[in-house]
C-alpha cells in the first residue's frame, strides 16, 4: 500500500511539472521564445493613434498575442477608466492617459502596475526628461506610465498677414524678431494698425501663452490650492491676456467653433500658439489656408506642452508582463516615428529628431516647409510641469472669467469672483 501511495505521488508530481512546464507561466507570450500560451490584451486608446495597425504589427511578431483595441473620445474614455479602476473591476490590461488627466489618477496609484517594477528605467534615456518624469510620483519610485507623444507649442503665423504688417515671413527671421513677450506685443501692434486683424485668435489661446510655461500654477505638489494665496505665475498669464485684449490684439474665435475654422481658412488672425498636433487639424479643415501658414518657435517665455499622453497598465490586469512588453515595443523610438509619419504624434523619443525621415518630413500644406524642425527645437525647452488632479475643473473657472472680461467685464472682479468659485468648489 506505501509504495502504491509514493508512485501516485511521483506520478502526480511528475504530471504537475509536465503541464507547469507546457504553460510556461504567467505571461508566457509577453516575449521572444518565451511559450506558446494564447493571451489577449486590451487596450483603450482615444483621439487619432496608428496604434490599432500598430497592434497588428505586434500580433504577426507574436502570433500568441492577440490585442483588442478600443477607441473612444477624450471624455468618455477618461471617465470610463476612472470608473473601472475605482470599481475594481472592468478596466483594460493597458490604457492611454492624457497628461492633463494624469494627476486625477495619481490619488489611485495602488490601482496601478509600478512600471519600475517592470524594469522601465532600462529605456529611461530613451525619452526627453520632463516628460518620462512628469508621470512619476512625488517619490520618484512608482512611474504610472511609458510616453506616447507630446504637444510641444510652436507659433503657427499666417504669411499674408504678417506681409501686409510687414513682418518677415522666413520662420527663422520671425523668431528673430518674435523672441520676447514684448516683441509679440510690438508684432501685434503693427497687424492690427496695418491689416486691422487681432493677432490671437482668443482669450484662452492668449492665456496660455504663459500658462502653459508654469512648472507650478494652480496646485503644489501635495494638492493644495495655491491661487489667492501667492503668484506662481497664473495671476500674470490672466494679465497678459487681458493687456492683449484691451489693446485690441486678441480675436473672438473660440477653437473648433465654425468661425474659428474659417477664421483659419482665411487668415482672420495673424498668429495661433498652438502645438504640433493642430496641423493635421488644419489640413483637414482649412484647406484654403494651405501655403499660407508657416511654423516658427515661440518666444522661450512661453516654451508648454500642451497634450500627450501616456500607456499605463491598471493592476488588474491578469498579464502586467505582456502588456509592459507591448508599451514598450509600441512606443519605442522606432514606432514613434512611424506614429509621426503615419498620425501626426509628436514623438517623446528625441533620438527620434535625429531620423533621416524625420529630418526630410516636409509639411505639403506649410508650403513644403520642415515643420517638425521647429516643434523639435521646442520640445527641448519644455519646464518639468506640475498639474494637478483638479487643473481642468480650476482652469476652466479662469477662462470663464476672461471670456466675461472680453465681454466688457471688469477684469479684476472677474479674477476675484474666480477665485471664489475655485475655493469654493474645492471645499466640496
Amino acid at each position: 500500500m506505501n509504495l502504491k501511495k509514493g508512485l501516485l505521488a511521483v506520478l502526480l508530481l511528475s504530471i504537475s511539472a509536465f503541464l507547469f512546464a507546457c504553460s510556461g507561466g504567467e505571461d508566457s507570450a509577453s516575449g521572444e521564445g518565451q511559450g506558446d500560451k494564447e493571451i489577449t490584451l486590451d487596450f483603450w486608446v482615444f483621439g487619432a493613434t496608428n496604434y490599432e495597425a500598430l497592434a497588428k504589427e505586434y500580433e504577426k511578431e507574436n502570433p500568441n498575442v492577440k490585442i483588442n483595441v478600443k477607441t473612444s473620445e477624450l471624455g468618455d474614455h477618461h471617465n470610463s477608466l476612472f470608473t473601472a479602476i475605482s470599481a475594481g473591476t472592468g478596466a483594460p490590461d493597458l490604457a492611454m492617459i492624457e497628461v492633463d488627466q494624469l494627476d486625477r489618477y495619481r490619488e489611485a496609484q495602488d490601482r496601478f502596475v509600478n512600471l519600475y517594477d517592470l524594469g522601465a528605467e532600462e529605456i529611461q534615456d530613451q525619452y526627453l526628461d520632463w516628460k518620462w518624469n512628469g508621470a512619476e510620483n512625488g517619490e520618484g519610485d512608482f512611474l504610472f506610465g511609458l510616453p506616447t507623444d507630446i504637444g510641444p507649442k510652436a507659433m503657427y503665423y499666417h504669411t499674408d498677414v504678417f506681409e501686409k504688417a510687414s513682418l518677415p515671413t522666413d520662420p527663422d527671421k520671425v523668431s528673430e524678431v518674435i523672441s520676447t513677450p514684448e516683441e509679440f506685443k510690438d508684432a501685434a501692434k503693427k497687424v492690427l494698425d496695418e491689416t486691422g486683424q487681432p493677432m490671437v485668435d482668443s482669450m484662452e489661446m492668449a492665456f496660455r501663452a504663459h500658462m502653459d510655461a508654469l512648472e507650478v500654477s494652480y496646485f503644489n505638489r501635495d494638492g493644495e490650492l495655491l491661487i489667492g494665496e501667492g503668484d506662481t505665475g497664473v495671476k500674470e498669464a490672466y494679465d497678459f491676456a487681458v493687456d492683449l485684449d484691451q489693446e485690441g490684439y486678441v480675436g473672438n474665435f473660440e477653437m473648433w467653433t465654425p468661425e474659428w475654422a474659417n477664421a483659419l481658412n482665411k487668415g482672420g488672425f495673424a498668429v495661433e500658439m498652438a502645438p504640433a498636433w493642430l496641423k493635421g487639424y488644419m489640413t483637414e479643415n482649412a484647406p484654403e489656408g494651405e501655403g499660407k501658414w508657416r511654423v516658427t518657435t515661440l518666444p522661450e517665455q512661453f516654451a508648454g506642452n500642451w497634450g500627450g499622453s501616456y500607456v499605463a497598465i491598471p493592476a488588474e490586469t491578469e498579464h502586467e508582463k505582456a502588456a509592459y512588453e507591448f508599451s514598450k515595443w509600441l512606443l519605442s523610438p522606432e514606432n514613434q516615428l512611424k506614429s509621426f509619419v503615419e498620425s501626426g504624434l509628436f514623438p517623446s523619443a528625441p533620438s527620434v529628431y535625429e531620423m533621416e525621415e524625420f529630418k526630410n518630413n516636409a509639411d505639403e500644406y506649410f508650403g513644403g516647409q520642415n515643420t517638425a524642425k521647429y516643434f523639435a527645437e521646442a520640445a527641448k525647452q519644455i519646464p518639468e510641469v506640475y498639474k494637478g488632479p483638479k487643473y481642468v475643473t480650476v482652469n476652466n473657472e479662469i477662462l470663464t472669467a476672461l471670456r466675461n472680461v472680453q465681454e466688457g467685464g471688469d477684469p479684476e472682479k472677474e479674477w476675484e469672483a474666480a477665485v471664489k468659485r475655485i475655493e469654493d468648489l474645492m471645499k466640496r
